[in-house]
C-alpha cells in the first residue's frame, strides 16, 4: 500500500533505507525493510485512512509496526500505554474523537474499544497489493504520565517528534539502538524513531522480563547504542549480566542524571559515549548534555541552541522550540504554552558556578516545619557514597515539623549487603549528608532495602500521600 506524497511518511522511510534493519522483541524478529512491499494489517490499511486511530496494541513490536504503517494514514494517532487505566478509557477515547482501534492478538476486551472499526495488526508482514492513499498529515497524541487523574494528551506532529533527531543523523548501517523504555511514551517513541530515521535496528522492551534476560538479549543482539533512564541504569548495573553488552553509546533522560550515575557508567564502559538528555512529553527534547558533569552549561540559557530557548521563572526551568506539542486535546486543561510561547517544564534549576544543576519537580517538594526540600538533591548527595546503588528519599509524618525526611538505599554488592556491615554504611552515609547538606536536610533515619519500586515510565516511584 503507497501513500502518495511530498513529506515522506515513516514507511516511506523505510522504503528507502538500506541496508536491511530488524526489530526484536523477547519472541521474535522481524526485517523492517519487508513493509516496503507488505503490510502487518493483512490488506486492511485503507480501512483507516483518515480517522482517528488509537493503538491499542499489548506488544511493543505490533505497536511499532502499526506507527509505522499508519503516519500518513490516520488523520489522528493515539497511543495507548499499556499502564492506561481502564476507567480512564471512555474519556481519552471521546476526548480524541477515535472512531477506530488497532489491536493485536494480546489486547484485553474492553467496551470502551468497541468501536466502529476495528483492525488486527499481527506481527508479522506479508505482501500486499499496489494501491495508492492520499497522505495525511498526521496528528501524533501522547498520554503524559504523573497525573492521579484521566492523564492529558499533547499533541504532536511528525515534524515536532523528529526535530531533535535531524536529518544528518543517519547511522552506518551497523547501529541497533536498545531501550530499556516502552516506546508507547515519549521517551521509548524518541528511541523507536531515532532507529526509523538513521537506518538502524531496534531491541524492544518487554513488561515483565528481568532484567538480566533482557540484557542477555540485548547482548545477544549485539546492541550498540542503549537508552533508559538513570533508575532503568542503576538496575542494569546491579545485574551480572551488564557484562554482556558493550554499547558504543549511552544514554539517559526522564530522570535527573546524578554524578554518581553517570561516573559509574563511565567506569563500566570506558569506550563508550554517554550523554543525558533533557526532555517532556510536552515540551519534548529541549538538549543534550555529553560532558560527563551532571547539569547543564549556564550559557545554555543565554542563546538560541536548534531553534531550543531556556528560560528560568522562579527557578523554574521553560522552553520554547519547533521540538514542543502543539496543544492539550480537550479544553479542561490550561494552555500548554504561556504568553511568550514557552512551556513551563516543572523542574527547579539551580546555577552552581558556571553551571545549573536540577533540584528536583516543583510538585515533589517535601515541607519540613516550613523549610522546602527536593528529594533528588539528598539522594544525588547519598548516591555518592561507593557502596549505594540507588536512593529514595520520602517524608514521614512527624508531630514536631508535620514531616522529616528518610531515605531508603539499596547497596551495590551482596558483600555490603550482609548485615554486619549496614549500621556502619548508614553511620557513612549519615555523614556524607551532613558535610555536604544543611541540617534540615540530613535523613532522619536510613533504610536498607533489597529493591525499589520503579515504575511503568522507568522512574523511581514517589508515593508521598
Amino acid at each position: 500500500m503507497k501513500v502518495r506524497s511530498n513529506a515522506p511518511s515513516l514507511k516511506g522511510r523505510i522504503a528507502d533505507a538500506e541496508p536491511q534493519r530488524f526489530f526484536w522483541d523477547r519472541a521474535a524478529r522481524l526485517c523492517v525493510n519487508d513493509l516496503a512491499r507488505g503490510t502487518s494489517f493483512g490488506g486492511q490499511l485503507a480501512a483507516l485512512a483518515g480517522r482517528s486511530v488509537v493503538v491499542a496494541t499489548s506488544s511493543q513490536l505490533t505497536t511499532a509496526l502499526a506507527l509505522i504503517e499508519l503516519d500518513g494514514v490516520a488523520r489522528r494517532l493515539t497511543i495507548l500505554p499499556p499502564d492506561t487505566a481502564t476507567d480512564h478509557l471512555g474519556a481519552l477515547i471521546a476526548c480524541a474523537e477515535v472512531d477506530a482501534v488497532v489491536i493485536d492478538a494480546g489486547t484485553l476486551d474492553h467496551a470502551a474499544l468497541d468501536l466502529p472499526v476495528r483492525i488486527v495488526c499481527t506481527p508479522a508482514i506479508v505482501p500486499a497489493e499496489e494501491h495508492s492513499l492520499s497522505y495525511v498529515p498526521t496528528e501524533w497524541v501522547l498520554l503524559t504520565s504523573g497525573t492521579s487523574g484521566v492523564p492529558k494528551m499533547a499533541v504532536h506532529s511528525l515534524a515536532s517528534l523528529i526535530a531533535p533527531i535531524g536529518a544528518g543523523q543517519s547511522l552506518d548501517g551497523a547501529v541497533v539502538w536498545g531501550t530499556f523504555y516502552d516506546i508507547r511514551r515519549y521517551g521509548g517513541l524518541q528511541i523507536f524513531l531515532r532507529a526509523i530515521i538513521g537506518g538502524a535496528s531496534l531491541v524492544l522492551s518487554c513488561a515483565g522480563e528481568p532484567i538480566a534476560d533482557h540484557l542477555a538479549r540485548l547482548g545477544r543482539c549485539g546492541v550498540t547504542h542503549l537508552s533508559g533512564t538513570p533508575s532503568h541504569w542503576r538496575r542494569a548495573l546491579m545485574s551480572p549480566e551488564i557484562g554482556k553488552i558493550s554499547p558504543r553509546y549511552v544514554r539517559l533522560s526522564g530522570e535527573i542524571a546524578d554524578q554518581a550515575i553517570l561516573d559509574s557508567l563511565r567506569a563500566t564502559f570506558p569506550e563508550a559515549g554517554i550523554g543525558h538528555a533533557y526532555a517532556s512529553t510536552e515540551a519534548g527534547v529541549a538538549f543534550e548534555v555529553d560532558d560527563g558533569r551532571a547539569g547543564f552549561p549556564a550559557d545554555f540559557l543565554d542563546y538560541d541552541r536548534d531553534g531550543v530557548e531556556l528560560k528560568l521563572v522562579d527557578g523554574a526551568l521553560r522552553i520554547r522550540s519547533p521540538r514542543t506539542a502543539q496543544r492539550y486535546l480537550g479544553t479542561q486543561h490550561a494552555p500548554l504554552r504561556d504568553r511568550d510561547g514557552f512551556v513551563d517544564a516543572g523542574d527547579m534549576v539551580e546555577r552552581r558556578g558556571g553551571r545549573y544543576v536540577f533540584a528536583g519537580r516543583r510538585g515533589g517538594i517535601i515541607n519540613v516545619g516550613g523549610l522546602k526540600i527536593h528529594p533528588e538533591e539528598i539522594e544525588a548527595v547519598i548516591n555518592r557514597h561507593p557502596q549505594v546503588r540507588m536512593s529514595l528519599v520520602r517524608p514521614k509524618q512527624s508531630p514536631v515539623t508535620g514531616a522529616i525526611v528518610i531515605a531508603d538505599v539499596v547497596l551495590k554488592t551482596d558483600r555490603a549487603r550482609a548485615g554486619g556491615e549496614h549500621q556502619q554504611i548508614k553511620n557513612d552515609i549519615l555523614q556524607l549528608c551532613r558535610d555536604a547538606l544543611p541540617r534540615h536536610k540530613v535523613p532522619a533515619a536510613i533504610s536498607i532495602v533489597p529493591a525499589l519500586d520503579v515504575g511503568a515510565t522507568g522512574k523511581l516511584a514517589r508515593r508521598y500521600g
